[in-house]
């Protein structure tokens, strides 16, 4: 029997999404189904008329693929149930969402997003009674039951290559060289990347730190002869006194950043070395997905239109020990998944003499 899904993005962008929906899309094309695609998240079906296209294998050339970001849009604000107008009024339309689904014939939607895209999906479908499956995307890799999200392993694989790249300046110049990286809540791309990249000193928000934990590695590899040092810090690390840094943008929304800034000084009165900070940004979320992340995001799809195929619904797509599984939503979005202090991958960089600063 023919059915008909919709799909779309949610929440900040990352390398991987557009291969999640070739193998949603190609998957439903041998089962003979139809798939719309909504674009900007749900704010595309709040629009008159309705922002959506159909989307079929043709669509999806090698070039889409390869592409970075998503084709169909996405958003981190505009949630249904608080939508803020632009005169200025917060309204609940999540009633408004679930008509257009069912305007559109939409029998079950796959929603690609983090945990905050997945509560707000999931309490749509439960409030609209619309079957939905989700799958995992964030460069933070802070998802529960799945052991990676779509986009984590390029946005480590960007952080590793500018680590890389600082070295041999940082040598060049007898500098210590700091690498401030994204993390809303969770440190595993500071981690991964840390690791990966030979860095010095590793700061993550789940590590309290001190500024004489950090220079006492940094003056020991002085000491040892070497004129360069490398700290990675994620963007949600506190400082010593347990402050968050924040950027304050456009319209009040608040951000973390400037943590590296905030080292930058510190480090350099503290070891005599002279400082550089470097913001890796935005760059992280960009590029061609890797081929893990292509990988990834292609068994995920197909994973998700064959719980579609069962009926079993409710459920988020995630990734263990080497297989696609399905997880109820609501227990993959009970907690953040944040860096274990006793995890294997902490206990090896301590093994390799990489500081926490603690």
């Amino acid at each position: 029997m023919s059915k008909t899904i919709g799909i779309l993005t949610s929440g900040g962008d990352c390398a991987g999404l557009n291969a999640v929906m070739r193998a949603v899309v190609f998957r439903a094309a041998l089962l003979g189904w139809r798939v719309i695609g909504i674009e900007n998240g749900t704010a595309g079906l709040l629009e008159d008329p309705y922002r959506v296209r159909a989307l079929s294998p043709a669509d999806f050339d090698g070039f889409v693929m390869r592409r970075g970001g998503t084709i169909l849009g996405t958003t981190n604000s505009r949630n249904p149930f608080k939508y803020e107008m632009d005169d200025g009024r917060v309204l609940d339309r999540s009633e408004e969402a679930i008509a257009a689904l069912k305007a559109l014939g939409i029998e079950a939607l796959i929603g690609i997003g983090g945990d905050g895209s997945f509560d707000i999906l999931s309490r749509l479908a439960q409030k609209g009674g619309v079957a939905m499956i989700g799958v995992p995307k964030t460069i933070d890799n802070d998802v529960a039951l799945t052991d990676a999200s779509v986009g984590f392993d390029t946005a480590v694989g960007i952080a590793t290559e500018a680590l890389d790249r600082l070295q041999p300046t940082a040598a060049s110049h007898d500098r210590a060289m700091i690498l401030e990286v994204m993390g809303r809540d969770a440190g595993h791309i500071a981690l991964n990347a840390g690791i990966a990249g030979g860095a010095d000193v590793i700061l993550i928000p789940e590590i309290p730190y001190t500024l004489d934990g950090i220079a006492r590695k940094i003056k020991r590899v002085k000491d040892e002869g070497r004129n360069f040092a490398l700290v990675i810090v994620s963007e949600a690390a506190k400082t010593p006194d347990g402050d968050k840094r924040q950027v304050v943008y456009h319209g009040g929304e608040k951000r973390y950043g400037g943590i590296g800034e905030y080292l930058g000084p510190k480090i350099a009165e503290a070891t005599g070395f002279e400082t550089r900070v470097t913001v890796l940004g935005h760059v992280q979320r960009g590029g061609n997905p890797t081929h893990n992340d292509r990988l990834l995001a292609q068994a995920l799809g197909i994973k998700a239109v064959d719980l579609i195929e069962a009926g079993d619904f409710g459920k988020m797509v995630g990734w263990q020990g080497g297989q696609a599984v399905a997880v109820p939503i609501e227990d993959a979005i009970k907690e953040c998944r944040v860096v274990k202090q006793d995890s294997f991958l902490v206990h090896t960089a301590r093994s390799l003499g990489i500081s926490f600063g603690d």
